[in-house]
């Protein structure tokens, strides 16, 4: 279950990080990385904003990369690749091994560079960081297994097939989880014998380049993991480049949608890991506090941008009011402020723009019918902090055809609905493009197996929900994308399967 972890540090050292935000080096540094090293665009015709979200403060301007900067970053990783291919799994995999025990070791640094990215709490960051160098650790181990099988055939001829890598991989990441994205992403391709060219979403550039510092420090190849920052224009780039042969995207489904178009062109091997709407399901024999801490895991990670949540929570009509006052006097007690503290459980919205999308749709809602019972609010928990911060949102009195219902907020926006049967809730659940995600809240075994089996999900949650152990795959339906991330499936997406049929006898032929 998400916790605060063994690496909460104190108030007063907090207090100083954020003193020095705008100062900080891995801020100020070039944030590019090629060959192994930092470096700046050579080729950028244009520069974005890089803000601390709890502040709203420009930290710096970050210049774009063009096409001469993408060009050498792909042609860095294929000629990499061909001595990076060639090692066995066991030696990729202790490069991998050895890159999670640094990312352990400088854990401290990479949590505040990723608040610094995103403005979620502390904690949260740090608990993020440690699932990362997990990952990394997991595909390290994994890299020696890669393997293909052997097929005896008929007067002593033999089949086998070996899996190969695919070449260079293109990966562009969401600003939500940012070290997650570059190492869910590079871990499994360059345990396949892939090399790698990342870029992050320009509203949290810092800690890919981080990555990449530690990737070098545990010994990987120069040329073999690469990060290029930049706006949509460069995502195009990479995405379209004839010498990536995968291109691996979390985001939105329209964007999503474009990239396999792109990819479409060339053949390309694709993953795609989009958005949702899932349901969270609570049914009248849930233990209701665990229910409530599941809806409440659902629905605030984060400030509620997670493409997993579960914010459609469907109650059954028999629980509803004991439900929705626990639920409300939780929700009441979580604690707005600087993301630097630890007591703090709601960091800020990532931008002014995406904190107008979240208010928009409670404004929507309130016009639609839906009531707020708790939260919505923006909130200014000190003078110092000129961030958007809102708080927490509870709507009740919603219904299935309202735009807060059907549409992707990505905002800590939860909207409760009741259901009277089973059969009922699984047609309401699955009536969505999406399916992402689900969460099922019930001390009835036979139920929870019956429902998890008829929802049109990729990932279930009994009993608990937005858990990521690592070696469990993670991936949509529907329209929440294709292929898997963190688990053993994934390697599938990153290798591909050569047949060789070896004869041992004479060769027949009818002429």
């Amino acid at each position: 279950m998400l916790r605060p972890c063994q690496f909460v540090r104190c108030f007063h050292r907090s207090l100083h990080v954020v003193s020095v935000t705008g100062s900080s080096p891995q801020v100020q540094q070039p944030l590019n990385f090629l060959q192994g090293k930092r470096c700046d665009p050579t080729d950028s015709a244009n520069k974005f904003d890089l803000k601390y979200p709890a502040t709203d403060e420009v930290l710096r301007q970050v210049p774009s990369s063009g096409q001469k900067d993408v060009d050498e970053a792909v042609g860095q990783a294929k000629e990499s690749f061909r001595s990076w291919s060639k090692l066995s799994g066991f030696e990729r995999g202790n490069v991998l091994k050895r890159t999670a025990n640094i990312i352990r070791e400088q854990l401290e640094k990479f949590a505040q560079a990723e608040v610094l990215d995103t403005g979620k709490p502390i904690w949260e960051a740090r608990f993020d960081i440690a699932g990362c160098a997990d990952t990394i650790d997991y595909y390290g181990g994994l890299a020696a297994r890669i393997s293909g099988e052997f097929l005896p055939l008929s007067n002593g001829s033999f089949s086998y097939t070996v899996r190969e890598p695919l070449g260079v991989v293109g990966g562009i990441g969401a600003w939500n989880y940012p070290l997650q994205m570059a190492s869910w992403k590079s871990s499994p391709a360059l345990a396949c014998g892939n090399t790698f060219v990342f870029k992050p979403s320009p509203l949290t550039p810092l800690t890919a380049v981080m990555l990449g510092e530690a990737y070098k420090e545990a010994g990987l190849p120069d040329g073999c993991y690469s990060v290029i920052q930049g706006e949509t224009e460069t995502g195009q780039l990479i995405t379209s480049h004839p010498d990536v042969a995968k291109v691996s995207f979390t985001g939105s489904v329209p964007t999503g949608s474009k990239i396999m178009a792109t990819c479409a062109k060339d053949i390309k091997h694709v993953t795609l890991e989009l958005g949702g709407k899932s349901p969270c399901i609570i049914f009248e024999d849930a233990d209701l506090h665990n229910a409530v801490s599941g809806a409440m895991l659902a629905n605030f990670l984060t400030q509620g941008q997670v493409c997993s949540n579960g914010t459609r929570v469907f109650v059954h009509k028999s629980i509803m009011g004991p439900f929705l006052a626990q639920l409300v006097e939780r929700t009441k007690r979580m604690k707005i402020g600087n993301p630097f503290h630890d007591d703090i459980t709601v960091g800020a919205t990532i931008s002014k723009e995406q904190f107008d999308k979240v208010m928009q749709y409670i404004e929507i809602a309130k016009k639609e019918g839906a009531s707020v019972v708790c939260g919505g609010e923006r909130v200014h928990p000190d003078p110092s902090l000129g961030g958007y911060f809102v708080s927490p949102c509870i709507l009740v009195n919603c219904e299935d055809h309202m735009t807060v219902v059907k549409d992707e907020i990505f905002g800590s926006v939860m909207s409760i609905l009741t259901f009277d049967t089973e059969d009922e809730v699984i047609s309401r659940a699955n009536n969505t493009e999406f399916g992402l995600a689900a969460g099922i809240f019930t001390n009835n075994l036979q139920r929870a197996y019956r429902v998890a089996s008829a929802l049109e999900a990729g990932s279930l949650y009994i009993n608990n929900y937005n858990v990521y152990p690592v070696g469990v795959p993670f991936g949509g339906y529907k329209k929440s994308g294709l292929g898997r991330e963190n688990g053993p499936d994934t390697l599938d997406y990153y290798t591909q399967v050569k047949s060789v049929y070896v004869e041992m006898g004479p060769v027949e032929a009818p002429f």
